[in-house]
């Protein structure tokens, strides 16, 4: 379950929204808590380091800008709780290759963005045995 507020969620929007047609990009920070709980606290855009035209379709979050996001993280007394991106003219559900690049624990939260304007906002997490994403509870708030 990932808890995010309001204006967390309104700033992924707008962040998909500015990108488009291109993939945006960024972590979540905040705390794990009990029951599967997921508190986010903070928002943390990325830079898409995708070349040329497969930013439309791929996100790239180098492994320099990984470090240097848990390096704040800890240092905020935060933890990565898991990434966002857009999907211009694609529904907000995991491609084969998000399933391909994922990591067990985290949560991805996609955003669709038909047309430009962002729509529908959906969280997953890779199963346990790493084959599948299952739709994660998204509370707002």
């Amino acid at each position: 379950m990932l808890r995010l507020n309001a204006p967390g969620l309104a700033a992924i929007r707008r962040q998909a929204e500015a990108e488009y047609p291109d993939e945006c990009c960024g972590a979540m920070l905040g705390r794990f808590g009990g029951a599967g709980m997921k508190e986010t606290a903070e928002i943390r855009p990325i830079p898409n380091q995708r070349e040329g035209g497969a930013r439309r379709r791929r996100f790239l979050i180098p492994a320099a800008e990984m470090f240097a996001l848990e390096k704040y993280a800890c240092s905020a007394g935060l933890e990565v709780l898991g990434f966002y991106h857009s999907h211009p003219d694609h529904p907000a559900r995991p491609s084969g290759y998000d399933l391909d690049h994922a990591w067990p624990g985290y949560s991805y939260l996609i955003v669709a963005v038909p047309g430009g304007a962002a729509g529908e906002a959906l969280s997953w997490e890779l199963t346990p045995d790493r084959r599948a994403f299952a739709a994660e509870e998204l509370l707002e708030g």
